[in-house]
């Protein structure tokens, strides 16, 4: 018998371990999906993989799942960033959703001359990629970073980790074939970013000081300018498709 919901925890996974379920869990569990005991659930922590666990008590304020066994071994993203202008919620949120979902390990708020939205909820967009991961199948839940600004990230970038710079004003003229040329080079296995600007545009500062990056790769995304959050999962497509685990 199979496990038809799925969890996250922060809590160890293995042959034989016991998991305490907290208020918020046990109501989503036995309230809301009617779990009872004896019940079947899939567990991950982003650490140990996928465990099948089975429902050893069930209460209104809490519970236990014992592990059972592994069902699927931990798979890592590869080392891809995605560096995002905040957007109007909705959109921010659906961002952070789809990178979840489509392996990227690391999520970047950043704050642009022209980004909308100042401030962010850091544990709300964690809670959403944690959603996302969880039905998505996913056994590693990506990191949301804290917002900062575009300079201070770019002040210390990492040498080793290339740039999918996604610039607007490119439309039409560089394709993603650009990024294609480092395939069988060390950038093509190394660490990557891509970068997704805000919905008024990078200012003309902020786009020299980007295409003057040794490790930028600028790229357009078609012939016509996408909205943000369109322009995330497009990017995203490309480069798993290109030079990711697809």
């Amino acid at each position: 018998m199979s496990a038809k919901v799925r969890l996250y925890v922060d809590h160890p996974l293995g042959a034989g371990q016991t998991v305490p379920l907290d208020r918020d869990q046990a109501h989503y569990l036995f309230g809301v999906m009617r779990l009872s005991v004896g019940a079947r659930v899939a567990l991950f922590n982003g650490r140990d993989g996928e465990w099948q666990a089975e429902v050893a008590e069930a209460g209104k304020r809490g519970g236990v799942l014992a592990c059972l066994d592994q069902s699927k071994p931990l798979q890592l993203p590869p080392d891809l960033w995605l560096i995002f202008a905040p957007i109007k919620k909705a959109r921010t949120d659906f961002i952070v959703e789809k990178a979840a979902e489509m392996g990227a390990a690391r999520i970047l708020p950043v704050a642009t001359e022209f980004t909308n939205s100042e401030r962010i909820r850091q544990d709300r967009l964690q809670a959403h990629a944690v959603e996302a991961a969880e039905q998505c199948g996913g056994t590693y839940v990506p990191e949301v970073a804290e917002l900062q600004k575009l300079p201070s990230m770019l002040d210390h970038w990492p040498a080793e980790r290339q740039l999918m710079f996604c610039d607007e004003a490119e439309v039409g003229q560089r394709l993603f074939l650009d990024v294609a040329q480092v395939e069988g080079s060390a950038g093509a296995a190394g660490p990557w970013a891509i970068l997704i600007g805000p919905e008024g545009g990078f200012s003309d500062a902020e786009r020299k000081r980007l295409h003057a990056m040794p490790q930028a790769h600028v790229v357009s995304l078609g012939p016509r300018i996408l909205r943000a959050d369109t322009a995330a999962v497009a990017a995203l497509t490309l480069w798993q498709q290109r030079l990711g685990d697809w």
